[in-house]
């Protein structure tokens, strides 16, 4: 006897319903939950549709595929060439901070001839752990050598997450625009270093300074507004005997 293949036409196929659109709803009896499970053919038709659709975006899929692949390459490639970016520029580094621990400022900046300063390092290794590092040092070599702006421009280049170095950063951009004489900069500043994860043992000399600078400004209701914060919310702030002075001084200024 030969064998007949089995197909939607055979006479012991099973009679097919169509499926609830709403998958919520009860199956009826006889409702295959799964038809390419159940059904060969339907099976059998949904692997020639797929090969079908295959053939005719075979172009397009092998592009996105490439695409797919220079995407992770790519990123390895950079991942791999940054960290070793990062160790070279901490290497260079070295001598550097050398210079700036020992306050010679000119070749901690600029280098000796044989190492790379801070300001070769901001730029060569851009982008990586050591080039913002060196942002902050070289802010400061700046600052203490008296080139505010090119104190302010290193120190708005570095970021950090740390409670101390971000917030001490702001505060130092702030004494680099104090110096040319831009006091509400500063204030600013000041203020960002204050409010920057703000505590109890940093905030209170920030506000200080911001409101001594904003007294600069002639912003007495700023300078108001930050003494009364470091009363109000720092009770027991090294700062608050200071502050209560200054802000009766001020207070009598503005007429308040």
């Amino acid at each position: 006897m030969s064998k007949i293949p089995y197909t939607r036409n055979t006479p012991n196929a099973r009679q097919r319903t169509e499926v609830p659109a709403d998958p919520n709803q009860p199956v009826a009896d006889g409702v295959t939950e799964h038809p390419l499970m159940e059904d060969p053919d339907a099976l059998a038709l949904r692997l020639v549709e797929s090969e079908d659709f295959v053939r005719r975006n075979k172009t397009a899929l092998l592009s996105l595929l490439a695409v797919v692949v220079l995407a992770v390459v790519g990123g390895f490639a950079f991942y791999t060439w940054r960290n070793t970016q990062n160790e070279k520029g901490q290497a260079a580094m070295y001598q550097a901070v050398n210079y700036w621990e020992a306050d010679s400022l000119n070749k901690a900046l600029k280098g000796d001839g044989q190492y790379d300063g801070l300001a070769a390092i901001t730029s060569e290794y851009n982008g990586t752990q050591a080039a913002n590092l060196a942002n902050f040092y070289a802010g400061v070599a700046a600052l203490k050598d008296g080139k505010y702006q090119n104190a302010i421009d290193y120190l708005e280049d570095f970021t950090s997450d740390d409670l101390l170095v971000q917030a001490r950063a702001y505060s130092l951009i702030g004494d680099a625009y104090l110096e040319l004489n831009k006091f509400k900069e500063a204030a600013d500043q000041y203020e960002k270093a204050a409010n920057y994860k703000a505590n109890e043992y940093f905030s209170p000399g920030y506000l200080m300074k911001e409101a001594m600078a904003r007294e600069l400004a002639k912003d007495y209701d700023g300078a108001i507004k930050a003494y009364t914060k470091v009363v109000d919310e720092y009770q027991n702030a090294a700062e608050v005997t200071e502050a209560k002075q200054y802000l009766a001084r001020v207070q009598a200024i503005a007429g308040k």
